[in-house]
């Protein structure tokens, strides 16, 4: 079934939203869930400020944002030194990882901002009766401290951070956990993203995907994503689903 509603795909067309049937969500939370950058950005540059290197713009941080944090911190001292992510030894890049970590720590949260629509959405989801899941690249020490500051872990059934499962997105590893552990098929499992990861772990475990606008999808455009849908906000996900009995 399909609902009247548009979505934007690439070339300036629309297409009609497709109504899901499904038994969870799982939800990405960079980007999606909670605007992170802000205090990303800070803990980059203070870590390139300890190195001697001068800061780098937020926005342009922004377009380095993707695949986890060594992979943002690569980027990071690549941007800084001028060179290629590739050509940043291993051991500088541990090391400045370890450096960063430990400004996120004292900075989590400073200025973290939920996104419009989250609450609604989350509020509206769960009162269908769907579990939901949030599967993230990020570090596992830092995702329950940020949902719980933003007020929202109650919302969440199971949480998956980076070091939490042997693979993380784009492979398929994690939406398949959350599927087995939710009692549902990986077709009854909604992943909501907003970044190129996000769609393709889901199109790796068989699962339906939604991609929100406002994320970081490393400076590229989400019309260029294969997905299921572009949708304004989390309450746009609430709109075009019908919730299903899990089998567990």
């Amino acid at each position: 079934m399909f609902s009247a509603k548009p979505f934007p795909v690439a070339g300036g067309m629309s297409a009609p939203l497709p109504m899901f049937e499904i038994g969870g969500v799982a939800i990405d939370l960079d980007g999606t869930l909670l605007d992170t950058i802000h205090d990303l950005a800070a803990a980059v540059n203070a870590l390139l400020v300890d190195g001697g290197r001068r800061p780098l713009q937020k926005e342009r941080i922004r377009m380095l944002v993707g695949k986890g944090m060594a992979n943002l911190i690569r980027r990071a001292l690549a941007e800084s030194r001028g060179v290629a992510p590739q050509a940043i030894s291993e051991a500088d890049a541990q090391a400045a990882l370890i450096g960063y970590q430990a400004h996120y720590r004292a900075l989590l949260g400073n200025e973290t901002k939920i996104f419009p629509g989250v609450l609604d959405g989350l509020a509206r989801l769960r009162a269908m009766g769907l579990p939901l899941a949030i599967v993230t690249n990020k570090a596992s020490r830092f995702v329950r401290p940020h949902l719980i500051r933003a007020g929202i872990e109650h919302y969440f059934d199971l949480v998956l951070g980076a070091e939490d499962l042997p693979t993380r997105k784009p492979e398929p590893g994690p939406l398949l956990h959350v599927a087995h552990a939710f009692g549902v098929t990986p077709a009854q499992l909604l992943m909501v993203g907003d970044s190129i990861n996000d769609a393709q772990a889901a199109r790796a475990a068989g699962c339906p995907v939604l991609i929100v606008p406002y994320g970081y999808n490393e400076g590229e455009p989400v019309q260029s994503i294969d997905a299921d849908g572009i949708v304004p906000s989390l309450v746009a996900v609430a709109d075009c689903v019908r919730a299903i009995p899990a089998f567990r």
